[in-house]
This record gives structure tokens, C-alpha cells and sequence, in this order.
């Protein structure tokens, strides 16, 4: 039962790392099932995009790995926020001058860790219980 990996990276999202990173806290750690409840009961902008991040980095386990995947067993191995590019811009102000600002955007990298489902396995091969059968008779 190996454990598969795979990640999921969303760029440029209109929210500050320092207000995303404190929802990415909130289900660090979590089972991906878990961390989907909590983000869609969570009343802040940056849950939106960190969810959609979870849920992309486990449609990509699940579709990407090649190996069949227990979706119960899915959980967040790692969840990062970092700054991402920041647009400068200007606001109006009296006398006609103009003071600058800067709108910050966010990048969420997310990765997913699944378990690998275990295959039945029989005691004797479909070949040796035929034998079998034809013995008794």
C-alpha cells in the first residue's frame, strides 16, 4: 500500500497572503472531505479560492496517478501560501495630486496524499479451482 502524491497550484488570487494564509490554517492537515466542509461554512473572500485549490489537487490524484485511489483516505500533505505579483496603482486625492498603492495577490500551492486501494486477492487462482472441481467429480 504505497501512499501517491499530487499538487495543485492557483496564482494570482485577489486576496493578501496574510488573510489567505489564515484560512489555509483552518484545514492544514485535515482529510480533503473535512477541509471542503469547513472552507464552504467559512464566511471570509480567500476560502472561495482555497477550496477550489483542495478540490483541484484531489480531481488530480484521483484522475492523474494511474493507480486506483481510496477517495476516503485523501488527505492535505502541504498547503502554502505565497505573495504573488502586486499591480501598482493610484488613487485621487486632493489638490490634484495622486497617492499609490498597491493591489497584492496571492499564489496557493496545495498538495494531496492518498493511499492506494488494496486489490481483493483470492486464495487459489480461477485456474486451480477448476482443477479442483474437475477432482471431486
Amino acid at each position: 500500500m504505497a501512499t501517491i502524491f499530487a499538487h495543485a497550484v492557483i496564482k494570482g488570487v485577489d486576496s493578501q497572503p496574510r488573510k489567505t494564509n489564515v484560512v489555509a490554517s483552518l484545514v492544514r492537515d485535515r482529510y480533503v472531505a473535512d477541509a471542503v466542509v469547513i472552507l464552504e461554512n467559512t464566511p471570509r473572500r480567500a476560502a472561495r479560492a482555497v477550496r477550489k485549490a483542495i478540490e483541484s489537487a484531489a480531481a488530480n490524484l484521483l484522475n492523474n496517478s494511474g493507480v486506483s485511489i481510496d477517495p476516503k483516505s485523501i488527505r492535505i500533505a502541504r498547503i502554502n501560501v505565497t505573495a504573488g505579483t502586486r499591480m501598482r496603482r493610484y488613487v485621487p486625492a486632493s489638490r490634484g495630486r495622486a497617492l499609490p498603492y498597491e493591489k497584492i495577490s496571492s499564489n496557493i500551492f496545495v498538495e494531496v496524499a492518498g493511499e492506494e486501494k488494496v486489490k481483493k486477492t483470492t486464495d487459489k487462482p480461477a485456474a486451480e479451482t477448476a482443477a479442483d472441481k474437475k477432482e471431486e467429480k
